[in-house]
């Protein structure tokens, strides 16, 4: 049985350090923060690319997260290199999008970040943070919740043409039932992972797109704190949830309020 690893789990800072096991955290995001995703066909648009690409990369997928404007893949190459690989993804996926949208230019902000998966230690970690985002976000409850994450589909027990849910399930029980009940019972297990950029935007960034918010509200964040109007506090805490693409983690950081607080408005 694998072991419920409940400390800090601090993956390196961004590296292009080759994995001797061949699995990587990847991370791509939107240029200046702005949305890859727009709609429904978006989301299908990029699984879709993904699946197309895993036929001629050969590559296998264990966790991935699709959300607004970045997306996290925890990938192992088999055929080609992860590199060319996401080169592919990327100019097919862009292509699409700008060409929808009638625009031109970069959509992704720089190259993919990575990093290299060398234990089983992180790996399950890494899958249960990859999981997790969309409730550190403010999105969902729960990460079977979530409609663009592939957590839902290691819970429904159905093949899943891009995932391979058997390579994580087996490192909790080679018996599959008893090793789903363990893994969501690990995903939702009490943790402080930290991988890539965890906190979406560093402090000094956080700071100040949430202290521009405030500013148009003419409210400080200690007059935010004490006030009494839980109405006018929630509405601000929706704005920011919705449009800084500061983690809920961040905001109660910056602003001193816990996160249940902000979960919840």
């Amino acid at each position: 049985m694998v072991k419920y690893f409940r400390e800090v789990i601090e993956m390196p800072r961004y590296s292009r350090e080759k994995s001797e096991t061949g699995i990587y955290h990847i991370m791509v995001r939107g240029v200046d923060r702005m949305s890859i995703f727009r709609e429904e066909e978006d989301y299908h648009r990029y699984l879709e690319t993904l699946l197309r690409f895993k036929k001629t990369d050969n590559y296998e997928m264990y966790a991935y997260c699709l959300m607004s404007n970045h997306v996290h893949l925890l990938i192992k190459e088999v055929g080609d290199t992860i590199h060319r690989f996401m080169k592919r993804l990327g100019v097919s996926y862009v292509s699409y999008f700008n060409k929808k949208y009638n625009r031109v230019g970069h959509l992704f902000q720089d190259r993919y970040k990575s990093e290299s998966i060398q234990s089983e230690q992180y790996l399950l970690c890494c899958s249960r943070y990859i999981h997790n985002n969309p409730i550190v976000a403010g999105l969902v409850k729960h990460p079977e919740d979530y409609i663009w994450s592939s957590f839902s589909s290691y819970l429904d027990g159905d093949n899943h043409p891009l995932l391979n849910p058997d390579f994580i399930l087996h490192h909790f029980s080679q018996d599959r039932v008893e090793a789903i009940l363990r893994l969501k019972e690990f995903t939702k297990s009490s943790n402080q992972d930290k991988f890539l950029d965890d906190d979406r935007i560093d402090q000094v960034n956080c700071q100040k797109v949430i202290n521009e918010i405030l500013e148009r509200h003419d409210i400080s964040p200690e007059d935010l704190r004490k006030t009494k109007d839980i109405g006018k506090r929630n509405a601000i805490l929706q704005e920011i949830k919705t449009t800084s693409h500061v983690s809920i983690r961040g905001i109660s950081r910056v602003l001193g309020i816990s996160k249940d607080i902000i979960f919840r408005a």
